[in-house]
């Protein structure tokens, strides 16, 4: 063996070129130029010097990830489950396995080496599989499940259902990766987020430590913001659990950030009624997307919440009230005995059509992008720099391979476990394609994943299916298909935009992120039944999502004739303007910065008004700051919404995983 002296200079050598390789400047802004032009510049000014010269895909960085991101999936189950909000897993995986490998180093003498920057994004590659992608429909779809029937599915139908859909999202971002990221250069904003954490975290050049200590004090910011609005959440749950602690409950008394801050009276639309999400919500994690995201997207958000709230949702409610007690009149809002409804929950259909029919619209326009992703399988006329460059992204036939046996196992278990015949099976594979499309552009333009909007687009979908109709079980598991694996190509995506901007290696990203679908599996199962033991158990969160899904799934069994006829109109509209935006766009392309974001527009109706609030404001801030000194905010705007971001997410995970510890004691 040899000494460990004699290896000191060599491990010192990699660990400088690691930490001047986390100076270099990120291409956060893009490149420009025709496809080929702008996978040139990436390979040569970014992946050469870097991806091939770093270790990525080591053992200890998938087993890093794939223990972080066991933990983060249970603490996801929990707010799924309590909040229907997911938390991102990625940014809180490489902070912690930056501190747990430098503190192991330090332990050890020095004889450990450092995790290089690039082996941590492999590493937050296979937590972020492991912890968001695996269980995001388990609380919803099997949640609804479990309170139609009243018992649990087995663990060997949920087992082999949550990891065929991960890893169908997985292969279907395949041909998604080139055109999004390396052609269209859509932002991923967390991605943005990631990568600008790890940059910081590994930088001692003079220009980067001023962006990491602006991201650090953003970070504690945005972590103190989201302790305060969040600790009363843990409170809670140890009262619940027959452990309350005073102290606790007194601090968070006098110190706390509240969940929401109303507006003034004369500005609600609804004078003797509240609509849910008409407030400004106290969070910096949104606006600090918003940064990232930019005005265009931003602003067509607040648009599309601005006409829904102030003049549709009010003309439709005057509506409803004058054809009350019609007979046959299908109602457009539920409105309680408070005088209180959710606009979204009719609105989320015409932001659907939206969504779906402007990533179609995109994808048809830009054909030849696409049929160059394809012509990737024909090896004649490459150059060597070409063959280069295809040798370290994920070649297509890993698609063919990896969706084939994924595709028959995933209708094999609809087929076994809830009877949906294999045509219908097959329907919810193939439809999983327009999903993980409309997830991934949705995710890259406003880093906001609808996932529970395409759910609910797949049991629309399965309500006038032959065979389907009237049938809850297939209306949940067909809608728990599509949207898991939307989600998890968003989410690998987003991954990929990190490493794409760091200079990693795309295919051994690939393959850490697809490993930790194996890690999640295996957490979030027995957590669903530590968690949710009985329907009563599910009942006592009164979990929100599961609701939803489950009163989709109600009402549309019973037929289409259901909806309200206002809401057919709206599907109609949202898709004729999915896509005439798109088209628009491109015929006039002097025009398109100018025009409304459809993406933006779609998801102004599936979200509420105040999530597109904050997305404006941290846009606008951005935009104000350009205007008054374009260079400080160039070089500080990124860093600090990265740290925004990361400061909340981090601590709402831990409080997340607190709550969850504690709910299991409780159990137990």
């Amino acid at each position: 063996m040899t000494p460990p002296g004699n290896n000191e200079p060599a491990q010192q050598l990699a660990e400088e070129t690691i930490v001047s390789d986390a100076d270099l400047d990120l291409p956060i802004r893009g490149f420009q130029g025709a496809p080929e032009e702008i996978e040139r510049q990436w390979f040569e000014k970014i992946y050469t010097g870097r991806g091939d010269r770093q270790k990525q895909l080591t053992v200890r960085a998938v087993l890093t990830g794939g223990v972080l991101g066991m933990l983060m999936s249970v603490s996801n189950l929990y707010t799924t489950l309590k909040l229907s909000w997911l938390f991102g897993v990625a940014i809180t995986a490489c902070v912690l396995s930056f501190v747990i490998w430098n503190g192991l180093r330090a332990l050890s003498g020095g004889r450990l080496r450092q995790m290089g920057i690039l082996e941590n994004n492999c590493m937050q590659s296979t937590a972020s599989a492991a912890g968001y992608s695996t269980g995001n429909t388990v609380a919803t779809a099997f949640g609804a499940l479990l309170l139609i029937q009243g018992h649990h599915q087995p663990w060997y139908i949920i087992v082999p259902f949550v990891f065929f859909t991960a890893a169908l999202g997985v292969f279907l971002a395949i041909p998604m990766k080139r055109q999004m990221i390396n052609q269209e250069q859509l932002r991923f904003p967390s991605g943005i987020a990631a990568a600008e954490t790890l940059r910081s975290l590994y930088s001692r050049g003079t220009e980067a430590l001023k962006k990491a200590w602006a991201l650090l004090l953003s970070l504690g910011l945005g972590g103190l913001i989201g302790l305060l609005r969040t600790y009363g959440t843990l409170a809670e749950q140890l009262r619940r659990s027959g452990r309350p602690q005073i102290w606790l409950e007194k601090l968070q008394a006098v110190f706390y950030v509240p969940e929401a801050l109303t507006f003034p009276a004369w500005l609600n639309p609804i004078p003797r009624g509240q609509m849910a999400g008409f407030v400004f919500e106290p969070s910096v994690l949104l606006i600090g997307a918003g940064m990232i995201t930019g005005l265009r997207v931003s602003l067509s958000m607040l648009l599309g919440s601005v006409l829904l709230y102030f003049f549709v949702a009010p003309r439709l409610l005057l509506m409803d009230l004058t054809h009350a007690g019609v007979p046959g009149y299908v109602h457009s809002f539920a409105v309680n005995p408070q005088g209180s409804f959710n606009p979204v929950r009719w609105a989320l259909w015409g932001g659907t059509a939206i969504m779906v029919f402007s990533s179609l619209a995109n994808l048809a326009l830009q054909w030849r992008v696409l049929a160059r992703a394809f012509s990737l399988f024909r090896k004649d006329g490459r150059t060597a720099q070409n063959a280069a460059m295809d040798a370290i992204e994920v070649p297509m036939s890993w698609l063919v391979v990896g969706l084939i046996p994924t595709s028959i196992g995933l209708v094999v278990v609809q087929y076994l476990a809830f009877h949906i015949s294999l045509t219908l099976g097959f329907i919810a594979v193939v439809f999983s394609l327009v999903v993980a499309l409309v997830c991934c552009r949705a995710t890259g333009e406003t880093d906001t994943t609808p996932i529970g909007a395409m759910g609910k687009l797949t049991q629309l979908l399965y309500a006038v299916l032959p065979g389907a109709k009237g049938l809850e079980s297939i209306n949940l598991m067909a809608a728990g298909v599509t949207a898991s694996a939307g989600g998890a190509a968003a989410d690998l995506l987003t991954d990929l935009k990190s490493g794409y901007i760091l200079g990693a290696n795309p295919r051994k990203q690939f393959l850490a992120q697809f490993a930790g679908v194996f890690f999640g599996t295996a957490a979030i199962v027995p957590a669903w039944y530590l968690m949710v033991p009985t329907k009563e158990a599910l009942e006592a969160f009164n979990p929100p999502a599961t609701y939803m899904w489950k009163a989709v799934a109600d009402l549309l069994t019973q037929g289409i004739h259901m909806l309200p006829v206002s809401a057919i109109w709206a599907i109609v509209i949202g898709s004729l303007a999915g896509v005439a935006l798109p088209v628009a766009g491109k015929l006039f392309p002097k025009a398109a910065p100018y025009l409304p974001s459809a993406m933006g527009l779609g998801l102004s109706w599936v979200l509420v008004f105040e999530n597109s609030l904050s997305f404006a404001i941290g846009a606008s801030l951005v935009a104000l700051w350009t205007k008054w000194n374009k260079r400080r905010c160039d070089l500080y705007s990124i860093p600090i919404a990265s740290g925004l971001i990361a400061g909340e997410s981090i601590v709402a995970a831990f409080i997340a995983i607190g709550c969850t510890l504690v709910g299991f004691l409780a159990v137990r």
